[in-house]
């Protein structure tokens, strides 16, 4: 099949920056298309995070109009994984910041001005570097408005949602010195605002999501965020496509962060595991405690909240917990606190990825009780590691696991469904050993990198061309 020219616009990228799983899709897709043939390239702004990445300078500034006026950026080019270019646009005062997004003092007031900066800038750039893609694919609301700007005759475009939660709204009171045409206007406003999402929803020629369950979500009341009606009028361009893992990086068989390595074919390993991150973590060393772990965003969104809760039912039960992230302010003072308290509970509070890969390791049960989620990346790495995952049947959870063959399922959003089901999981652990293990080894053999996500993609990519030239 014909070579495509693919162009990636986002916000975030690894191992440049990151803060979430976007940054994870876009430092992986893009090499797995890369090696199907296809020239792929992707635009970033260049945050003060991605100042510390190897990149060298091109010739010559280039001109954005934002505004009243025409914003210069250097442009630097880089390389990640596969060979594949990275172009960052350089704007100290949009993006030499200590976050990516806001900082301790809360989301930053004019990312209205910074991603239209990085929208304009991306299709700028193409005219700059002399590339003209067959497609370019855009990724949440900070690139939403790419397929707006995209001019008549432009290549087609795909906008993928990430998390619908997020939607990129502002004030109308913006919308003058954004220099757009009437009908662009008509794109962003949205019950007297401006929203960018929207916008992308809008215009673009396709529309993906990262599952099946979740691109049937948000076309509901429940799940929409708003938008839902939107949805539901392009449900004929909507696909959902599961996101993949990088199976190189994350493999229990020569994972360096562990202390010992083990495969489906020999567990043993995964018990030596489990006790040197007790020992770590200053747990008890028993092999034969459930040891449960949750590595997650200390966020509402993860049903941190119903994670609590859950703990209150579970007390009197025989079980460990290893908990590792940050966030909510609240829910630092609890973990802390059982930590400080118990001899079952240690809770690690911030980012650390080496203790993340220990956990997925050493853990037997992994808790995801999310009220929403898109795709989730942590129940694909605790299967891959063998420890089985217990997660609340909603979006890409309900795609990814199947209930007592690679993991458990519940329903009911509350802190008693969720300690009924890690109940069950354990005494299956306890008492049907076997059954336990074969779901360990069932998980741990599936394939879930990202050539089968690619190759999706590629088909997708070529349905909207086709549809943008008008031929379907």
């Amino acid at each position: 099949m014909a070579r495509l020219k693919i162009l990636f616009v986002a916000s975030e990228c690894v191992p440049i920056v990151k803060t979430g799983g976007l940054g994870d899709v876009v430092g992986a897709l893009p090499p797995a298309l890369r090696a199907r043939g296809h020239d792929v390239r992707i635009v970033l702004p260049r945050h003060r995070q991605a100042k510390s990445y190897p990149a060298e300078v091109l010739p010559g500034p280039l001109g954005v109009p934002v505004g009243a006026g025409t914003c210069w950026t250097g442009v630097y080019r880089a390389e990640i994984a596969g060979g594949v270019p990275v172009y960052l646009l350089e704007h100290d005062a949009l993006f030499d910041r200590e976050g990516v997004y806001g900082d301790a003092s809360g989301e930053f007031g004019d990312s209205l001005w910074r991603f239209l900066f990085l929208s304009r800038g991306a299709l700028e750039l193409c005219r700059h570097i002399d590339f003209a893609p067959d497609v370019i694919h855009v990724h949440d609301w900070q690139a939403a408005l790419v397929p707006v700007l995209n001019p008549p005759g432009g290549p087609a475009t795909v906008l993928s949602v990430h998390n619908l939660g997020y939607q990129g709204i502002f004030g109308v009171g913006e919308l003058p010195r954004m220099r757009l045409s009437p009908e662009q206007e008509r794109d962003v406003e949205y019950f007297g605002n401006v929203n960018l999402l929207k916008a992308g929803l809008t215009r673009a020629t396709l529309l993906s999501t990262v599952s099946p369950r979740y691109a049937r979500e948000i076309q509901s009341a429940d799940g929409g965020a708003g938008l839902d009606g939107l949805l539901r009028q392009r449900r004929r361009d909507l696909v959902g496509i599961l996101n993949g893992i990088d199976e190189a990086r994350w493999n229990p068989a020569t994972d360096l962060h562990l202390p010992a390595t083990y495969d489906p074919d020999d567990l043993a390993g995964k018990a030596r595991c489990k006790a040197a991150l007790q020992e770590e973590l200053g747990l008890p060393v028993r092999p034969d405690v459930p040891l449960v772990g949750l590595v997650s965003r200390l966020a509402e969104q993860k049903g941190i909240d119903i994670f609590v809760d859950a703990l209150g039912y579970l007390a009197g039960l025989d079980l460990q917990f290893a908990v590792l992230g940050s966030g909510l302010a609240w829910a630092e003072q609890v973990f802390d606190r059982l930590s400080a308290t118990t001899s079952h509970f240690r809770a690690r509070i911030g980012i650390d990825d080496a203790l993340s890969h220990r956990i997925y390791a050493g853990a037997d049960l992994f808790a995801v009780p999310s009220r929403y989620e898109p795709c989730g990346l942590t129940q694909l790495y605790s299967q891959r590691y063998g420890t089985v995952p217990v997660v609340r049947g909603v979006g890409g959870l309900d795609d990814t696991v199947d209930h007592e063959v690679s993991g458990f399922k519940f329903q009911e959003l509350s802190g008693r469904a969720l300690a009924l089901s890690l109940a069950w999981a354990a005494d299956c652990y306890r008492h049907r050993p076997e059954h336990f293990q074969q779901m360990q080894r069932f998980s741990m053999r599936k394939r879930m990198g990202w050539n089968r996500v690619a190759a999706q993609y590629d088909a997708l990519y070529r349905l909207a061309i086709a549809r943008r030239r008008g031929r379907l």
